[in-house]
């Protein structure tokens, strides 16, 4: 339904297809959202309307200052969070405002956070959740934190129309239209003079290297020896209610999920502020919007690699011609997202992490972790 913006499709054909492919039992994870949508209804008044409280305090809270909401998923609802984190951070990020989503940052202790934090749990059954001690604890300090109840896997049908609905009314709150994306449209207008640039030269644009060293390679101001030196002078930019995002625009794994842990749980810890992780070209279109629409507060770190399997894309369907290849067409998004930050005056660096990308993750990860901020 070209009605339906993207991340409100989730109870679409377009996302219900996929799920019965998959086996889901579609009738039944519809009659959870049909469910939910009589508990929201315009006929039940808005205490009692759960996404209308849910969009309120969302809404109300960034007003405030607290706008980095992070959640806490069990492990069988964790794929939940990239929905929800696309959900929000594409309705709501724009105009100067957002809310920044949170999802797959390790739960840590109220020393660790700072004041714009709020936190969403989904439990799922009554069963202890090993998170909730510390919960506990953040809601004892100060936190907010907002408990969602769910009786099984099915019920994330119900939490479909739920965020879909809150997110409209957080949306009402902010004073920002939540069914747009005006940024989005910005990197890809620079990845394609990116790339007309290469069908016209045969290359991409070359970025000016600050400095290299262990196999990387450094882009943007700075004044350090090292790539792990200019890592922490960017970093030590963050001040309180900064966020940290991590763009990865190399091959997704395990090992590298794991590498970038230990960074954003650094920058957590020793900075206070919130982070994000998000593998380029996908996060484009999930946090994307956000980036480039809020007020600034993100400081952008780009992790670049030359892509070692690639794939050429055909020019006409069945054609054996191509002008160009899935490494080229990444790389000029890349280059065209940093070109879209930099003219919205955000914060960026970008590292080329060379042949070993895991392994240097690994030691500017390393680095960090020898070192405390002033």
């Amino acid at each position: 339904d070209p009605n339906i913006g993207g991340r409100y499709s989730a109870l679409s054909s377009f996302g219900l297809v996929p799920a019965a492919l998959v086996g889901v039992d579609v009738p039944r994870l519809l009659q959870r959202s049909e469910d939910a949508a009589r508990a929201c209804g315009p006929d039940v008044v808005p205490r009692q309307n759960p996404a209308a409280h849910l969009g309120a305090i969302l809404g109300e809270l960034a007003k405030a200052g607290c706008n980095k909401v992070t959640f806490v998923l069990p492990p069988g609802l964790s794929s939940v969070g990239d929905w929800v984190e696309q959900l929000i951070a594409e309705s709501l990020g724009k105009e100067g405002r957002g809310v920044v989503p949170v999802v797959g940052e390790p739960l840590g202790t109220p020393d660790t956070y700072g004041n714009d934090r709020c936190f969403v749990q989904l439990h799922l059954s009554d069963a202890p959740d090993p998170a909730d001690a510390l919960l506990d604890a953040l809601q004892r300090t100060g936190h907010p934190v907002v408990h969602l109840r769910l009786g099984d896997v099915y019920d994330v049908g119900s939490q479909f129309f739920l965020w879909a609905l809150a997110t409209a009314v957080a949306g009402q709150r902010l004073g920002v239209n939540p069914f747009d994306q005006p940024n989005v449209e910005a990197a890809k207008v620079r990845a394609r003079e990116m790339l007309a640039t290469y069908t016209h030269s045969g290359a991409l644009p070359a970025l000016p290297v600050a400095l290299t060293g262990d196999g990387m390679a450094v882009v943007g101001d700075t004044t350090a020896h090292s790539p792990a030196e200019a890592l922490r002078q960017f970093l030590y930019q963050a001040r309180p209610g900064d966020y940290v995002a991590l763009q990865a625009y190399v091959p997704p794994n395990a090992e590298t999920d794991m590498a970038l842990l230990t960074l954003r749980t650094w920058a957590r810890d020793q900075l206070k502020v919130a982070t994000t992780v998000g593998y380029g070209p996908r996060f484009l279109h999930s946090t994307g919007q956000l980036h480039k629409g809020d007020a600034g507060q993100g400081l952008f770190i780009q992790f670049t690699s030359a892509a070692r399997q690639d794939v050429a894309i055909p020019d006409e369907p069945g054609a054996s011609a191509s002008a160009v290849s899935f490494g080229t067409l990444i790389a000029a998004q890349s280059l065209g997202d940093r070109q879209a930050l930099l003219e919205a005056g955000r914060r960026v660096m970008r590292i080329d992490l060379g042949e070993d990308v895991v392994g240097n993750l690994k030691r500017l990860g390393a680095a960090l972790q020898r070192c405390f901020v002033p």
